[in-house]
Protein backbone atom coordinates (compact mmCIF):
# COMPACT_ATOMS: atom_id res chain seq x y z
CA UNK A 1 0.00 0.00 0.00
CA UNK A 2 1.00 3.48 -0.74
CA UNK A 3 0.46 6.35 1.77
CA UNK A 4 -0.06 10.13 1.17
CA UNK A 5 -0.83 13.32 3.34
CA UNK A 6 -4.47 14.08 3.41
CA UNK A 7 -4.51 17.97 2.29
CA UNK A 8 -2.61 19.93 4.81
CA UNK A 9 -4.09 18.33 7.16
CA UNK A 10 -0.79 16.28 8.24
CA UNK A 11 -2.67 13.02 8.41
CA UNK A 12 -1.24 10.00 6.32
CA UNK A 13 -3.88 7.62 4.59
CA UNK A 14 -3.59 4.90 2.42
CA UNK A 15 -3.90 6.11 -1.68
CA UNK A 16 -7.02 4.20 -1.65
CA UNK A 17 -10.36 5.02 0.62
CA UNK A 18 -12.79 2.47 0.92
CA UNK A 19 -15.97 3.85 0.18
CA UNK A 20 -18.49 2.11 2.45
CA UNK A 21 -22.04 2.64 0.84
CA UNK A 22 -22.05 -0.76 -1.14
CA UNK A 23 -23.16 -2.58 2.74
CA UNK A 24 -25.22 -1.96 5.00
CA UNK A 25 -28.77 -3.21 4.15
CA UNK A 26 -29.96 -4.96 0.74
CA UNK A 27 -33.82 -3.84 1.52
CA UNK A 28 -31.93 -0.14 0.80
CA UNK A 29 -30.51 -0.29 -2.54
CA UNK A 30 -30.34 -4.34 -4.04
CA UNK A 31 -26.88 -4.52 -4.75
CA UNK A 32 -25.62 -3.84 -0.98
CA UNK A 33 -24.05 -5.93 1.06
CA UNK A 34 -25.56 -7.31 4.56
CA UNK A 35 -23.55 -6.70 7.64
CA UNK A 36 -21.19 -9.94 7.92
CA UNK A 37 -20.08 -9.28 4.08
CA UNK A 38 -19.40 -5.95 4.78
CA UNK A 39 -17.34 -6.97 7.76
CA UNK A 40 -15.33 -9.03 5.53
CA UNK A 41 -14.48 -6.50 3.29
CA UNK A 42 -13.31 -3.83 5.89
CA UNK A 43 -11.14 -6.58 7.36
CA UNK A 44 -9.17 -7.52 3.78
CA UNK A 45 -9.25 -4.01 3.48
CA UNK A 46 -7.39 -3.59 6.09
CA UNK A 47 -5.39 -6.41 5.77
CA UNK A 48 -4.03 -4.57 2.49
CA UNK A 49 -2.83 -1.86 4.07
CA UNK A 50 -5.82 0.24 3.57
CA UNK A 51 -7.12 2.80 6.62
CA UNK A 52 -9.06 5.08 5.25
CA UNK A 53 -12.79 4.52 4.93
CA UNK A 54 -15.47 6.67 3.65
CA UNK A 55 -19.32 6.33 4.58
CA UNK A 56 -22.22 8.54 5.19
CA UNK A 57 -25.46 8.97 7.87
CA UNK A 58 -27.81 7.99 4.37
CA UNK A 59 -26.41 4.86 3.24
CA UNK A 60 -28.59 2.41 4.31
CA UNK A 61 -30.31 5.06 6.36
CA UNK A 62 -27.47 3.96 9.17
CA UNK A 63 -26.71 0.72 8.77
CA UNK A 64 -23.24 1.36 6.46
CA UNK A 65 -21.54 3.42 9.91
CA UNK A 66 -22.92 0.26 12.02
CA UNK A 67 -21.30 -1.58 10.20
CA UNK A 68 -18.63 -0.30 9.43
CA UNK A 69 -18.29 0.73 13.56
CA UNK A 70 -17.83 -2.79 14.11
CA UNK A 71 -15.91 -3.72 11.41
CA UNK A 72 -13.45 -1.67 13.39
CA UNK A 73 -14.00 -2.78 16.70
CA UNK A 74 -10.45 -3.17 18.48
CA UNK A 75 -9.12 -1.31 15.38
CA UNK A 76 -9.94 2.51 15.91
CA UNK A 77 -6.89 4.07 16.45
CA UNK A 78 -5.08 3.10 13.10
CA UNK A 79 -8.02 4.04 11.07
CA UNK A 80 -8.72 7.46 9.53
CA UNK A 81 -13.03 7.46 9.43
CA UNK A 82 -14.73 9.41 7.86
CA UNK A 83 -18.93 10.30 7.26
CA UNK A 84 -21.05 12.27 5.93
CA UNK A 85 -24.45 14.56 6.43
CA UNK A 86 -27.45 16.62 4.86
CA UNK A 87 -29.92 14.16 3.25
CA UNK A 88 -32.78 13.83 5.23
CA UNK A 89 -32.82 11.17 7.45
CA UNK A 90 -36.15 11.17 9.25
CA UNK A 91 -39.66 11.02 6.28
CA UNK A 92 -41.32 12.83 9.02
CA UNK A 93 -38.33 14.90 10.55
CA UNK A 94 -37.45 17.76 8.09
CA UNK A 95 -34.96 19.04 10.68
CA UNK A 96 -33.37 15.18 10.32
CA UNK A 97 -31.35 17.02 6.91
CA UNK A 98 -29.74 19.98 5.87
CA UNK A 99 -26.93 21.83 7.51
CA UNK A 100 -28.52 24.00 10.23
CA UNK A 101 -26.82 23.80 13.22
CA UNK A 102 -29.57 21.91 14.62
CA UNK A 103 -29.71 19.06 12.00
CA UNK A 104 -26.03 19.14 12.17
CA UNK A 105 -25.50 18.85 15.89
CA UNK A 106 -28.54 16.13 16.06
CA UNK A 107 -27.03 13.82 13.10
CA UNK A 108 -23.62 13.98 14.13
CA UNK A 109 -24.39 12.27 17.81
CA UNK A 110 -26.46 9.86 15.63
CA UNK A 111 -23.12 9.01 13.55
CA UNK A 112 -21.06 8.50 16.12
CA UNK A 113 -23.45 6.51 18.34
CA UNK A 114 -23.96 4.09 15.23
CA UNK A 115 -20.17 4.06 14.59
CA UNK A 116 -19.42 3.55 18.19
CA UNK A 117 -16.60 6.28 18.16
CA UNK A 118 -16.06 9.28 20.11
CA UNK A 119 -14.68 11.47 17.32
CA UNK A 120 -14.52 11.25 13.83
CA UNK A 121 -11.51 11.77 11.44
CA UNK A 122 -13.41 14.23 9.12
CA UNK A 123 -16.57 15.16 9.29
CA UNK A 124 -17.92 16.32 5.53
CA UNK A 125 -21.23 18.06 4.59
CA UNK A 126 -22.79 15.59 1.51
CA UNK A 127 -23.75 18.54 -0.66
CA UNK A 128 -24.50 22.36 -0.46
CA UNK A 129 -27.62 23.62 1.92
CA UNK A 130 -29.08 26.53 0.08
CA UNK A 131 -31.31 26.95 2.65
CA UNK A 132 -29.10 27.57 5.20
CA UNK A 133 -26.38 30.18 5.10
CA UNK A 134 -22.54 29.07 4.90
CA UNK A 135 -21.73 30.94 8.25
CA UNK A 136 -24.23 28.88 10.17
CA UNK A 137 -23.09 25.52 9.32
CA UNK A 138 -19.51 26.77 9.39
CA UNK A 139 -20.08 27.38 12.75
CA UNK A 140 -21.94 24.40 14.01
CA UNK A 141 -18.90 22.34 12.52
CA UNK A 142 -16.54 24.38 13.92
CA UNK A 143 -17.89 24.16 17.58
CA UNK A 144 -17.89 20.21 16.76
CA UNK A 145 -14.01 20.38 16.59
CA UNK A 146 -14.09 22.09 19.34
CA UNK A 147 -15.80 19.91 21.19
CA UNK A 148 -13.54 17.04 20.04
CA UNK A 149 -16.63 15.31 18.22
CA UNK A 150 -14.43 16.09 14.75
CA UNK A 151 -11.18 16.09 14.06
CA UNK A 152 -11.46 17.63 10.30
CA UNK A 153 -14.07 18.72 8.52
CA UNK A 154 -15.01 18.45 4.70
CA UNK A 155 -17.14 19.23 1.98
CA UNK A 156 -18.12 17.30 -1.28
CA UNK A 157 -19.60 18.21 -5.04
CA UNK A 158 -20.88 21.76 -5.34
CA UNK A 159 -19.65 24.87 -7.14
CA UNK A 160 -16.29 26.02 -6.80
CA UNK A 161 -17.93 29.57 -6.17
CA UNK A 162 -19.41 28.15 -3.22
CA UNK A 163 -16.88 26.41 -1.74
CA UNK A 164 -14.86 29.38 -2.31
CA UNK A 165 -17.42 31.29 0.01
CA UNK A 166 -17.14 28.94 2.40
CA UNK A 167 -13.10 28.60 2.89
CA UNK A 168 -13.43 32.68 2.77
CA UNK A 169 -16.04 33.13 5.44
CA UNK A 170 -13.52 30.56 7.99
CA UNK A 171 -10.79 32.37 6.97
CA UNK A 172 -12.79 35.90 7.81
CA UNK A 173 -14.59 34.32 10.82
CA UNK A 174 -11.28 32.24 12.21
CA UNK A 175 -13.26 29.48 12.34
CA UNK A 176 -12.69 25.74 10.97
CA UNK A 177 -11.35 25.15 7.64
CA UNK A 178 -12.61 23.01 4.55
CA UNK A 179 -9.62 20.27 5.14
CA UNK A 180 -11.16 18.29 1.83
CA UNK A 181 -12.85 18.06 -1.27
CA UNK A 182 -15.16 14.84 -1.99
CA UNK A 183 -16.23 15.40 -5.56
CA UNK A 184 -17.33 13.69 -8.89
CA UNK A 185 -14.83 12.85 -10.96
CA UNK A 186 -13.41 9.53 -13.43
CA UNK A 187 -12.35 8.84 -16.73
CA UNK A 188 -15.30 9.37 -18.07
CA UNK A 189 -16.62 12.71 -16.24
CA UNK A 190 -13.48 15.83 -15.84
CA UNK A 191 -15.45 18.85 -15.59
CA UNK A 192 -13.79 19.50 -12.56
CA UNK A 193 -10.36 19.89 -14.09
CA UNK A 194 -11.92 23.40 -14.66
CA UNK A 195 -12.27 25.04 -11.50
CA UNK A 196 -12.65 23.19 -8.95
CA UNK A 197 -9.07 20.49 -8.88
CA UNK A 198 -6.75 23.73 -9.81
CA UNK A 199 -9.01 25.59 -6.84
CA UNK A 200 -8.18 22.61 -3.95
CA UNK A 201 -4.70 22.35 -5.58
CA UNK A 202 -4.17 25.99 -4.81
CA UNK A 203 -5.61 26.10 -1.25
CA UNK A 204 -3.67 23.24 0.08
CA UNK A 205 -7.34 21.07 -0.01
CA UNK A 206 -7.15 16.95 -0.20
CA UNK A 207 -9.34 15.46 -2.92
CA UNK A 208 -10.97 12.25 -2.54
CA UNK A 209 -13.35 12.13 -5.88
CA UNK A 210 -16.42 9.61 -5.44
CA UNK A 211 -17.35 7.32 -7.96
CA UNK A 212 -13.86 6.81 -9.73
CA UNK A 213 -15.06 3.78 -12.05
CA UNK A 214 -18.32 5.72 -13.28
CA UNK A 215 -20.77 2.99 -11.21
CA UNK A 216 -19.36 0.56 -12.54
CA UNK A 217 -19.21 1.51 -16.25
CA UNK A 218 -15.30 1.77 -16.19
CA UNK A 219 -14.94 -1.58 -15.02
CA UNK A 220 -16.84 -3.54 -17.66
CA UNK A 221 -17.12 -3.29 -21.81
CA UNK A 222 -20.42 -1.17 -22.54
CA UNK A 223 -22.52 -4.01 -23.94
CA UNK A 224 -22.05 -5.85 -20.34
CA UNK A 225 -22.73 -3.25 -18.14
CA UNK A 226 -26.60 -3.84 -18.19
CA UNK A 227 -26.24 -7.45 -17.72
CA UNK A 228 -24.84 -6.85 -13.96
CA UNK A 229 -27.33 -6.33 -11.36
CA UNK A 230 -25.99 -2.63 -10.53
CA UNK A 231 -26.37 -1.66 -14.20
CA UNK A 232 -29.87 -3.39 -13.98
CA UNK A 233 -30.89 -1.34 -10.67
CA UNK A 234 -28.71 1.33 -10.12
CA UNK A 235 -31.01 4.15 -11.93
CA UNK A 236 -27.98 6.82 -10.27
CA UNK A 237 -25.81 5.61 -13.01
CA UNK A 238 -28.18 6.77 -15.74
CA UNK A 239 -28.16 10.43 -14.17
CA UNK A 240 -24.84 10.84 -14.71
CA UNK A 241 -23.51 11.78 -18.33
CA UNK A 242 -21.06 8.38 -18.75
CA UNK A 243 -22.97 7.56 -21.52
CA UNK A 244 -22.88 10.99 -23.11
CA UNK A 245 -20.15 12.54 -25.31
CA UNK A 246 -17.14 10.59 -25.85
CA UNK A 247 -18.14 8.16 -23.32
CA UNK A 248 -18.33 4.91 -24.92
CA UNK A 249 -15.03 5.12 -26.67
CA UNK A 250 -13.52 5.96 -23.79
CA UNK A 251 -14.73 2.25 -22.42
CA UNK A 252 -14.09 0.73 -25.36
CA UNK A 253 -10.38 2.46 -25.07
CA UNK A 254 -10.28 1.76 -21.70
CA UNK A 255 -10.87 -2.37 -22.47
CA UNK A 256 -8.44 -2.19 -25.24
CA UNK A 257 -5.58 -0.72 -23.00
CA UNK A 258 -6.85 -3.98 -20.14
CA UNK A 259 -6.08 -6.20 -22.47
CA UNK A 260 -2.28 -5.25 -23.94
CA UNK A 261 -1.64 -4.33 -20.03
CA UNK A 262 -3.42 -7.57 -18.80
CA UNK A 263 -4.96 -6.66 -16.24
CA UNK A 264 -8.84 -4.80 -16.02
CA UNK A 265 -10.65 -2.04 -17.23
CA UNK A 266 -11.13 -1.11 -13.41
CA UNK A 267 -7.21 -1.27 -12.99
CA UNK A 268 -6.96 1.04 -16.00
CA UNK A 269 -9.69 3.65 -14.77
CA UNK A 270 -7.87 3.57 -11.08
CA UNK A 271 -4.52 4.00 -12.80
CA UNK A 272 -5.60 7.02 -14.80
CA UNK A 273 -7.50 8.61 -11.70
CA UNK A 274 -4.18 7.65 -8.90
CA UNK A 275 -1.97 9.50 -11.66
CA UNK A 276 -3.34 12.82 -11.32
CA UNK A 277 -1.48 15.33 -9.97
CA UNK A 278 -4.46 16.69 -7.48
CA UNK A 279 -5.96 12.94 -6.44
CA UNK A 280 -5.07 12.40 -2.43
CA UNK A 281 -7.11 8.94 -2.59
CA UNK A 282 -10.41 7.71 -4.66
CA UNK A 283 -12.66 6.21 -2.87
CA UNK A 284 -13.67 2.86 -4.29
CA UNK A 285 -16.73 0.94 -3.48
CA UNK A 286 -16.91 -2.50 -4.26
CA UNK A 287 -19.11 -5.54 -3.15
CA UNK A 288 -16.43 -8.35 -4.02
CA UNK A 289 -12.69 -9.03 -2.20
CA UNK A 290 -11.66 -10.00 -5.31
CA UNK A 291 -12.08 -6.18 -6.90
CA UNK A 292 -11.16 -4.61 -4.03
CA UNK A 293 -8.07 -6.80 -4.31
CA UNK A 294 -7.15 -5.94 -7.87
CA UNK A 295 -8.07 -1.78 -6.97
CA UNK A 296 -5.17 -1.90 -4.54
CA UNK A 297 -2.89 -3.52 -7.26
CA UNK A 298 -3.68 -0.71 -9.31
CA UNK A 299 -1.08 1.14 -7.70
CA UNK A 300 1.47 -0.74 -9.04
CA UNK A 301 0.30 -0.15 -12.79
CA UNK A 302 2.16 2.74 -14.67
CA UNK A 303 0.10 4.70 -17.14
CA UNK A 304 2.37 5.32 -20.30
CA UNK A 305 1.85 9.63 -21.27
CA UNK A 306 0.26 8.05 -24.65
CA UNK A 307 -1.76 5.65 -22.61
CA UNK A 308 -2.80 8.89 -20.82
CA UNK A 309 -3.55 11.11 -23.83
CA UNK A 310 -4.97 7.65 -25.88
CA UNK A 311 -7.82 7.67 -23.11
CA UNK A 312 -8.49 11.27 -22.97
CA UNK A 313 -8.68 12.02 -25.78
CA UNK A 314 -12.38 11.17 -26.88
CA UNK A 315 -13.24 12.70 -24.29
CA UNK A 316 -16.13 15.94 -24.15
CA UNK A 317 -17.25 18.12 -22.03
CA UNK A 318 -20.92 17.30 -20.40
CA UNK A 319 -23.55 18.62 -18.23
CA UNK A 320 -22.65 19.36 -14.55
CA UNK A 321 -23.51 16.13 -12.62
CA UNK A 322 -23.10 14.96 -9.28
CA UNK A 323 -24.09 18.86 -7.40
CA UNK A 324 -27.68 17.48 -6.60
Amino acid sequence: MEYTTLGSTGVEVSRICLGCMSFGDSDWREWVLDEEEGIELVERARDLGINFFDTANMYSRGESERVLGKALEGHREESVVATKGFFQMDDEDPNSGGLSRKAIEQELDNSLERLGMDTIDLYQIHRWDDDTPIEETLRALDDAVRREKVRYIGASSMWTYQFADALQTSDRLGLERFATMQNHYNLLYREEEREMLPYCQQEGVGVIPWSPLARGYLTRPHEEYDATTRGETDDYAREHPYFEGGGREINERCEELADEHGVTMAQIGLAWLLDQEWVDAPIVGTTSVEHLEQAVEALDISLSDSDAEYLEEPYEPVRVSGHE
